[in-house]
């Protein structure tokens, strides 16, 4: 496992900044809460399709440990042990983890939160979420090795970024940051932007194939998410290590 850092500093101080307006849906996270919303749909939907879970069950990510990498203020992570996971959250971002304790302690969720890079924990997990974090950082390469360790044998991982296209740049940046305010301006760098055939390379590194992409797209005036054919801005990939799951484990993967 490597210990290298990945951390951007002007990355992780922004992020600090913004730690209050998590819970804020109708703050500058609104698309934020909008997109978790949709993304957990797509989820519970391609573990469905692999059957891997029951969607009929209250709480059908029971017996499964989740990883959330990168959870700034815990959007992802709630709603994951919502639906029975054991859910752990890494970041870097001191104020984003304090938040995120705060507001699962405010709503009784047993949800483990730490502040350190993921290259720093030692266990294995059957879901690991690595969701808007790879256009953060500073050394893609080192950061998703230590992403893919964390991937148990038989486990999965869901990444969902930003393709590094001219089309991205004017959406995602210029039109998000600049036009239509979506989002704070200076969020996004458009030389971080990584395509998914990079990020499909760095898995098959290690035995880590995909198995369901999909783009993503917003319409910032019905604030509505839907799936789409074209990868060209948005996009989430899910991908299965290969292997045996490890003898113990509960869950169904």
């Amino acid at each position: 496992m490597t210990s290298s850092s990945t951390t951007d500093a002007d990355e992780i101080e922004r992020f600090n900044q913004l730690a209050a307006t998590w819970w804020d849906t109708s703050g500058p996270m609104w698309p934020l809460h909008l997109l978790n919303q949709f993304r957990v749909q797509l989820i519970l939907a391609v573990l469905t399709d692999q059957r891997q879970i029951d969607p009929g069950k209250e709480h059908p990510l029971t017996g499964f440990t989740a990883l959330d990498i990168g959870c700034g203020g815990g959007i992802l992570s709630e709603a994951l042990a919502k639906l029975g996971a054991n859910v752990t959250g890494v970041d870097m971002a001191e104020k984003n983890v304090a938040i995120a304790r705060h507001h699962a302690t405010q709503n009784k969720l047993d949800i483990r939160y730490l502040c350190q890079e993921v290259s720093g924990l030692d266990e294995q997990f059957d879901l690991v979420f690595n969701m808007e974090v790879v256009e953060h950082v500073s050394d893609l390469e080192t950061f998703l090795n230590a992403c893919c360790e964390r991937v148990q044998p038989g486990g999965m991982m869901f990444l969902s970024t930003i393709n590094r296209t001219w089309k991205s740049y004017l959406f995602a940046i210029l039109g998000a940051e600049y036009v239509l305010n979506l989002l704070p301006k200076g969020t996004h760098q458009w030389s971080k932007f990584v395509s998914p055939q990079k990020v499909e390379a760095l898995f098959q590194q290690h035995s880590l194939d995909t198995i369901w992409q999909t783009g993503v797209s917003l319409n910032p005036f019905k604030k509505r998410y839907s799936p789409t054919q074209s990868m060209a801005v948005n996009y989430m990939l899910a991908a299965r290590k290969g292997g045996t799951k490890h003898h113990g484990s509960t869950t169904g993967i």
